[in-house]
């Protein structure tokens, strides 16, 4: 088991980082693109009301990354959306505009079917 500090008084510490548990933090910078082994998954899921969410995972990004984008996709389409357990969720059917956007960011994208 890794040593968990629960008190210091050092007055440079800082709290280990809340996604990769690192301190210092190993994450990518928010603006910085990691390397990507598995092409991300851009998929379309209907609600219980006939309405559907434009789901997009396996996005390795910070989470402060993860936000950036969502705030992107959504002022550029006009519409809401969420991060849900590390997965980006836009309203409405949006697979042909995030697949072109994210394959601009020079992301490999992989549709349902």
């Amino acid at each position: 088991m890794p040593d968990r500090i629960v008190y210091s008084t050092d007055p440079a510490w800082k709290p280990p980082c809340p996604a990769c548990g690192g301190s210092p933090c190993v994450c990518a910078p928010a603006g910085a693109k990691p390397k990507q082994a598995e092409p991300v998954r851009v998929s379309f899921r209907r609600g219980h009301k006939g309405s559907g969410m434009t789901i997009i995972e396996k996005l390795r990004l910070h989470p402060a990354g993860k936000e950036e984008l969502l705030k992107k996709f959504k002022k550029r389409l006009g519409v809401g959306g969420t991060v849900k357990m590390g997965a980006l969720e836009l309203q409405g059917d949006h697979l042909d505009q995030v697949e072109i956007e994210l394959k601009s960011l020079g992301y490999k994208v992989k549709k349902p079917g």
